[in-house]
């Protein structure tokens, strides 16, 4: 019975729980959604500041770091902290509100990480 449930588009069952729709094992035990190492890209860790898509708000990114998704978010959390401003981490990337280039950079070499400006 338990096999043939599992084969099946089912999503919930009542004796399992939540089902992984890609490996059709319960969440608890699923083997594909373990957590994944993050794009490392070229090893090159890069702040700049965009508007675009934003209605001419300016933020800084920071792209290319090498961390997990946890280690992400507090690092993410200490450079908004340090900025004094809001911010966000989305898409393996650390999205800080307004202009704070110099500050990322400078709280970012005292972190140990090679960082360099990337844009005009």
């Amino acid at each position: 019975m338990k096999s043939k449930l599992l084969s099946s588009g089912l999503v919930y069952s009542t004796d399992l729980g939540r089902i992984c729709p890609d490996c059709r094992q319960p969440s608890s035990a699923c083997t594909c959604r373990q957590a994944k190492p993050a794009a490392v890209g070229d090893g090159v860790v890069r702040v700049w500041r965009e508007t675009k898509g934003r209605a001419g708000k300016g933020v800084t990114l920071v792209k290319g770091l090498a961390l997990d998704a946890a280690a992400l978010a507090t690092l993410g959390k200490q450079l908004k902290t340090a900025c004094g401003s809001g911010g966000t981490v989305k898409d393996g990337a650390i999205e800080v509100q307004g202009d704070h280039c110099e500050r990322v950079l400078a709280l970012l070499a005292t972190q140990g990480i090679h960082a360099k400006r990337a844009g005009g």
